[in-house]
């Protein structure tokens, strides 16, 4: 039986987040990622504004715009899509810091948005310790 405990505990993952501090607007049109997505925020020390699409991250980023460090923003959405999201939210603020996340890979449309001053990409689904460092890589 110990043996078994030992294997066990053998196979999990070391957790090595980069906690931090701020605001994050996460925006996603899925309750499950939005759930998931707000709690591995607030664990990493950050405070979270929440968006469930394109159309309310813009409503969001106009009214806390001075707060917000960083925009995670989800590329495919039915209301808006992460592109326009992304071209409003530099419209509104030239300086915005955003993550670009989608369960699609990198090639393609993200690219595009990469291209165009985005500062940065993560694959859903992702992991505390992914996100922790994607987030230190940009507010760093």
């Amino acid at each position: 039986m110990a043996s078994e405990d030992k294997a066990i505990e053998e196979k999990k993952k070391p957790v090595n987040f980069l906690a931090g501090t701020g605001t994050i607007l996460f925006v996603d049109d899925e309750d499950m990622i939005i759930d998931i997505g707000h709690k591995i925020l607030k664990r990493l020390g950050y405070k979270v504004l929440l968006a469930r699409g394109g159309k309310e991250a813009i409503e969001v980023y106009k009214r806390y715009r001075d707060e917000i460090d960083v925009v995670i923003l989800d590329m495919i959405m039915p209301d808006m899509g992460g592109g326009e999201s992304y071209d409003r939210l530099k419209e509104i603020n030239s300086e915005v810091k955003v993550l670009l996340s989608s369960g699609y890979s990198i090639a393609g449309q993200a690219t595009r948005i990469l291209e165009r001053g985005c500062n940065g990409f993560i694959q859903k689904p992702f992991n505390i310790n992914e996100l922790s460092k994607k987030l230190r890589d940009i507010l760093d």
